[in-house]
């Protein structure tokens, strides 16, 4: 029950980076601004670089493309916000722009654990059954598996923002974040919080384990069927066209399962808070980094678009 003597609040603060000093929250800002910059912009040219080259009309590029739209979602719903938190430390937000936010963070950071596991089933496909892989991964398979990611984190980002706002907030309006997420506002509650933990720990379940336990279902598959290939050339290309993806995916699952899979008695909000940056500032700039960088159809798609010849020639 919510205590006696206390006010319901109306909005919450968030103490961000406000222990920082104004030289060094303006450094973050510099920083982080030039990285979501980067983000935008990288997401931008996949974008439009899967759209025009013909090449690149093939269900992972579909699934990647998919993927660089929802995490420019992603980090528009949490890095505007914190920028201006870095150049006014007292930021406000409302209860209903809190959980806005949280929803559509939700949403999308849902949303992406799942492309991911779509992008590994695709690569299963391609590598250990290519004979029908183009009967099975047609148009509409794909876009029911993107269609799916979405409703899964939109499902999953209405229990879990019902749950904590169903909540009372009382005297206590401090958020020890910079955005708003399930954890820091479970501690401001004003009642016993127990049912909310465990549907948030069972939704974390839901959205990091599961999906992390069919990629490396699909990857032991990938690997077992890539080493019979006989020739050294076969397995460097075959290793080759999942190498991007593997990467993404151990930096995304890891990062959100120290945060969200760490029992109570180890969470520090401050900890959680320095993971956090990672997560929603330099992992969504992967995205587009290591798919151009490591991507050899990307980097000839590329100099094709600038009129080169493609490095692969």
């Amino acid at each position: 029950m919510p205590k006696r003597n206390s006010t319901c609040v109306a909005e919450f603060l968030f103490e961000g980076f406000s222990s920082f000093g104004w030289k060094h929250r303006l450094g973050f800002f510099v920083v982080f601004l030039t990285l979501y910059l980067l983000t935008l912009s990288g997401n931008a040219i996949i974008l439009t670089i899967i759209r025009l080259d013909r090449h690149l009309h093939t269900p992972m590029y579909f699934f990647l493309s998919v993927l660089s739209i929802s995490e420019t979602c992603y980090t528009v719903a949490i890095i505007p916000c914190m920028l201006s938190g870095l150049l006014s430390p007292h930021q406000t937000i409302s209860l209903q722009g809190c959980a806005t936010q949280l929803f559509f963070y939700l949403t999308f950071g849902i949303n992406n654990c799942f492309l991911l596991t779509a992008m590994g089933y695709d690569r299963y496909m391609a590598i250990c059954n290519p004979l029908r892989y183009s009967v099975i991964m047609g148009k509409g398979a794909c876009i029911q598996l993107a269609s799916g990611s979405l409703g899964i984190g939109l499902s999953m980002a209405i229990v879990q923002v019902t749950s904590v706002f169903g909540l009372p907030f009382c005297d206590a309006f401090v958020i020890s974040h910079f955005f708003c997420d399930v954890r820091p506002l479970l501690k401001l509650a004003c009642t016993d919080t127990t049912i909310n933990e465990i549907i948030n720990f069972l939704v974390s379940i839901c959205v990091l384990v599961v999906p992390m336990g069919l990629v490396f279902i699909s990857y032991v598959l990938i690997i077992s069927t890539i080493l019979k290939i006989a020739s050294a050339e076969g397995r460097k290309k075959a290793f080759a066209t999942c190498a991007s993806h593997l990467i993404v995916v151990i930096i995304h699952y890891g990062c959100a399962s120290i945060i969200y899979l760490k029992p109570k008695s180890q969470s520090s909000l401050g900890q959680d808070r320095l993971i956090s940056v990672t997560y929603t500032v330099i992992t969504p700039l992967l995205n587009p980094v290591v798919y151009s960088l490591r991507n050899q159809d990307v980097k000839d798609a590329l100099c094709r678009a600038m009129g080169q010849k493609p490095l692969s020639s």
